[in-house]
């Protein structure tokens, strides 16, 4: 259940007469959409990009009994353009599922810096559209060409990166 705020007032408040009082209503904060732990890999040697979802928690509930019935949808881009989609099954009645899938996409090394993972975290309904829960774009921050930042950059690339993440509205 839910709690509001409480309004303190420093010069009392008759409750014989009747009052009225406006509150903003404010969007509910953007780390409140849960959280979602990932692995996310390259091997340059076979260009395969390999994204894992282990699982979330804490997600924000989007039905009415307090539940949410989570999937993960995956887009591949490259820059603005969505080129190949992937999901999770649906988990449901769940603010922490437990996901263990993983996505494989074929990105050619010259092109692993124009890429983009977006995931979204999803609400599957029966009736009416699904609902996002939250999302982030896993991206290749830009790096300088230099030597060293190029070969750090691979062995990068080649490590296992698992990253806990707070996913946000947008």
């Amino acid at each position: 259940m839910k709690r509001g705020r409480l309004l303190s007032f420093e010069n009392g408040i008759d409750f014989a007469s009747k009052q009225s009082f406006w509150k903003a209503l404010k969007p509910p904060a953007k780390d409140k959409c849960g959280e979602l732990l990932s692995s996310l890999c390259y091997h340059p040697s076979n260009s395969v990009l390999t994204l894992t979802l282990i699982k979330a928690r804490n997600l924000k509930a989007k039905d009415i009994n307090g539940k949410s019935d989570p999937y993960v949808k995956v887009w591949l881009q490259f820059g603005d353009k969505r080129v190949e989609k992937r999901k999770t099954p649906i988990y449901n009645c769940t603010l922490n599922p437990v996901f263990n899938e993983s996505f494989s996409f074929n990105v050619p090394w010259e092109k692993i810096r124009e890429c983009s993972l977006d995931v979204m975290v999803m609400d599957f309904d029966n009736i009416g559209r699904n609902e996002l829960i939250g999302r982030i774009l896993l991206a290749v921050v830009n790096i300088e060409d230099s030597k060293t930042r190029q070969h750090s950059s691979l062995q990068f690339f080649r490590k296992v990166l698992v990253r806990k993440v707070c996913i946000s509205e947008t």
